[in-house]
């Protein structure tokens, strides 16, 4: 491919293969700058139907605009070669940057801000990235994380599940068979439900626990053994870091990320990063108990603004009381009675009066 020319896109060198095809830099002769051009492979797509829902979906990425989101330029086909020209990111990926270790807490909590600010901007465009982990994300060297590859992963068959899951590979990433990354994978996904939002905050849940920890919170031999363990194991306590524990606030929001149960998570990647903001701010952290204490406390205080109401009306209403004018007494005109009867000797009442 050195050398030859997709669209008006000019080869320079090769970055990198994947599952989804390969990438290269590129030289845009329109505009004079340079790009990434991802080149689908012609045999990744199983019918045509699937191969327009995927260039479908990546123009519908590509209206994403975000300073944590790689930019897509243009989606189309050459020759009947499907490509995907976007933003070149100079940088490192951020799984390059993890093979050294865990992240000090400063910059787990800097690159997760990123993230979840970049699935926010996505899902309330009804955007679901879908494979989401640590290689899909570059690191520029004025330390801004950027999420690659939005809406370019393709879905999970039931075909692909099975062999994901019970082959016995020593890797954990199965190229070209399945979306994303097994070990990234929520496990609604592994039971073969569609992914959606929450799907997404459980794998940025992954990269949060993979930065603070130097490693993935699901590991496994085999597919089938990291499956089980993101299905049915809780994910190991984090470590200290570089600069010691990490903060019990963290902990607390990568375990929320990481629910088993979608409903149980964090419902909108807007709730993590502000979650993410008040562990960086040393703010109270909202956590579930300290919502349903916030909760308690609010209902305290309409009781207690009641019983003040009352307690300031009352003697109000009882000095109105005190201070109304006397009512007049009423009199009664007592008029002599008139004797109609024949017996003027009778004294009982029962007689005629």
């Amino acid at each position: 491919m050195i050398g030859k020319t997709i669209s008006h896109y000019r080869i320079i060198e090769k970055l990198g293969q994947g599952g989804m095809g390969e990438v290269y830099r590129a030289h845009d002769e329109q505009l004079d700058r340079d790009v990434a051009v991802k080149v689908l492979p012609p045999d990744s797509f199983r019918d045509p139907a699937s191969r327009a829902r995927l260039l479908r979906e990546a123009r519908t990425a590509s209206k994403l605009n975000h300073p944590h989101i790689c930019t897509i330029h243009e989606v189309g086909e050459s020759e009947e070669q499907a490509f995907i020209a976007m933003e070149l990111v100079e940088g490192q990926t951020l799984s390059a940057l993890l093979a050294g270790g865990a992240l000090p807490v400063g910059q787990v909590l800097r690159y997760g801000l990123h993230l979840a600010d970049a699935l926010a901007h996505a899902h309330e465009r009804g955007v679901v990235h879908r494979d989401l982990k640590s290689a899909n994300v570059v690191v520029t060297p004025e330390g801004r994380a950027k999420v690659l590859d939005f809406g370019l992963a393709r879905r999970l068959s039931q075909d692909d599940l099975a062999d994901a899951t019970t082959q016995p590979q020593d890797s954990t990433t199965l190229s070209g068979k399945i979306v994303g990354t097994l070990a990234y994978m929520a496990p609604e996904q592994l039971r073969g439900y569609p992914a959606d939002a929450r799907s997404d905050i459980w794998a940025l849940g992954v990269v949060l626990y993979e930065m603070a920890a130097g490693a993935r919170p699901f590991q496994g031999q085999t597919g089938f053994e990291v499956s089980s363990a993101i299905l049915s194991q809780a994910p190991p306590p984090l470590p200290p870091g570089p600069g010691g524990a990490p903060p019990s606030q963290l902990r607390s929001v990568v375990k929320r990320c990481l629910e088993k149960d979608p409903s149980q998570r964090y419902q909108r990647a807007s709730e993590v990063r502000a979650a993410l903001e008040a562990v960086q701010s040393g703010a109270a952290f909202p956590g579930r108990s300290a919502w349903k204490s916030a909760l308690l406390r609010r209902r305290w205080l309409a009781i207690a603004a009641v019983l003040i109401v009352l307690a300031l009306a009352v003697p109000l209403f009882w000095r109105m009381l005190q201070t109304r004018p006397a009512a007049e007494p009423k009199r009664l005109a007592v008029i002599p009675f008139a004797f109609k009867g024949t017996n003027p000797s009778a004294t009982s009442a029962s007689e005629e009066w």
